[in-house]
């Protein structure tokens, strides 16, 4: 069994939990998601079943899309509306000046993670230090938000319609989003709504995708791998050549009709109509060649 789910995940329920479910309703070991989402988001989490687990390093990367609703006049300790409040204040932005410290934050920002998260620090993560009541110095890192747009504001919050790149941190933009505004503010919902090529509108329920999978139905919702690698290009291979691959043996791009490629340039390499691995170019003795990145075969 092999291909990519696009999951609806409910608030109340862990990345891993979605994992878990996915193992029981399809009777297999190897599952894995891209991106985390906290028990308290809710929204697209793509999930890779069999050998498209290999695909999660190329899924992780694409461009994520949030809703998130903020309130404003508090800060918590986890910067969201489920932690300890840490501040309050009565001062309270107009719309113009929310909508004016939302360009100021387009483009590459240095973001520094909320104790409450995943990063590990000296073997540890940080929600675990967090709950032994334990704050450290986290470091800075560089994200990027392509599109920040306010909506539905009222004198106590407003709406965020994020675009951002993988690692970014919706609750730390709540909070800092709070400190330009001369307020404070948290993250009181957080719904993911895109994830590279997947959209929520095409986002299956937990309990629909357990009712089909009862059903036998399980290819109304598991998507081949084409479906996130359309856009590589393609070469065919003779089944003598797709042997010699699945043993190990690279070839170089002209031996398999690929012309004028380019190092770090992945390929879909099939054998016949099946999908046999997807390959990246790299140095070879004289020329480039094709070294496999992941293989999709039994």
């Amino acid at each position: 069994m092999l291909g990519i789910i696009n999951l609806n995940k409910p608030v109340g329920k862990t990345s891993h939990d979605m994992v878990a479910l996915v193992r029981c309703s399809l009777g297999i070991r190897r599952v894995g998601h891209t991106g985390t989402l906290d028990p308290a988001a809710s929204g697209v989490l793509p999930i890779l079943v069999g050998k498209a687990t290999g695909l999660s390093e190329l899924l992780t990367d694409k461009t994520k899309r949030y809703t998130a609703r903020v309130r404003v006049g508090i800060a918590t300790d986890s910067y969201d509306t489920t932690g300890e409040i840490t501040q309050k204040s009565d001062v309270r932005p107009t719309l113009e000046m929310v909508q004016a410290a939302c360009q100021s934050f387009l483009g590459t920002i240095r973001q520094v993670p909320p104790m409450y998260s995943a990063i590990k620090v000296g073997g540890k993560k940080l929600y675990e230090l967090a709950r032994q009541g334990i704050t450290i110095e986290r470091e800075a890192r560089e994200v990027t938000i392509h599109s920040l747009c306010c909506r539905d504001f009222t004198e106590d919050g407003f709406t965020l319609d994020v675009v951002c790149s993988k690692g970014t941190y919706i609750r730390s933009l709540c909070h800092d989003l709070g400190k330009a505004l001369g307020t404070c503010a948290a993250m009181e919902s957080l719904v993911r709504t895109g994830s590279g090529m997947f959209t929520i509108e095409d986002a299956i329920t937990p309990e629909e995708l357990v009712r089909r999978a009862e059903a036998g139905d399980v290819a109304s919702f598991l998507l081949p791998p084409e479906t996130v690698l359309a856009d590589y290009p393609a070469a065919c291979l003779s089944p003598q050549q797709g042997a010699r691959v699945r043993n190990g043996l690279r070839y170089r791009l002209e031996q398999v009709g690929i012309k004028d490629g380019a190092e770090g340039s992945l390929y879909r390499l099939y054998e016949g109509d099946t999908l046999l691995c997807l390959s990246k170019a790299v140095p070879g003795e004289g020329s480039l060649v094709l070294a496999m990145e992941v293989g999709f075969y039994e």
